[in-house]
């Protein structure tokens, strides 16, 4: 996985005004006009694991 991690519509800078929203085949996955929004802060790798730990 990259550092932005997976492309979803709800990280996405063009959420508020895009058509397509949540209606791309793959689930936005490859959205090609996809630019991930600055604003939200990646979760650190430290978290991620935390978070998985506590669902198990």
């Amino acid at each position: 996985m990259n550092q932005a991690g997976k492309q979803h519509c709800v990280v996405c800078a063009w959420r508020e005004h895009c058509s397509k929203k949540f209606c791309v085949a793959d689930g936005g996955a490859r959205c090609p006009d996809f630019t991930r929004d600055v604003t939200i802060k990646p979760v650190p790798d430290a978290e991620k694991d935390k978070e998985r730990e506590e669902k198990i």
